[in-house]
């Protein structure tokens, strides 16, 4: 996937939260290896089986989004908001969650190790 791509999607995402019109982002089964997500809303978004091992996804807002079967190998979730998020099989093996948020009021301090 190019980042000209990745940016159309994520546009039409942010239109499709706004109910302006754009369209939910699917990015199932989509290579996102090392992509630099840092920040985005990708709140209710479809990465299910989606490879964001090394991705940047720091402080992005996943809230509801389906991550499950993704691959989040040493992925950065730092400060991310994963309220309500499906991470059923998910890999999180050496992922960074230090201040990720998986429930209310409810942040991690550590990395993942396994």
């Amino acid at each position: 996937m190019t980042i000209d791509e990745l940016s159309t999607i994520l546009a039409d995402h942010e239109k499709w939260l706004a109910d302006d019109d754009g369209a939910r982002a699917d990015l199932s089964e989509a290579n996102l290896y090392q992509a630099n997500l840092s920040g985005a809303n990708l709140s209710g978004a479809n990465l299910y089986k989606a490879d964001l091992s090394e991705a940047d996804l720091s402080k992005a807002n996943l809230y509801k989004a389906d991550l499950s079967e993704a691959n989040l190998y040493k992925a950065d979730l730092s400060e991310s908001d994963l309220y309500k998020a499906d991470l059923s099989g998910a890999d999180l093996s050496k992922a960074n969650l230090s201040g990720a948020t998986l429930w209310p009021g409810w942040k991690l301090v550590k990395e993942c190790q396994r």
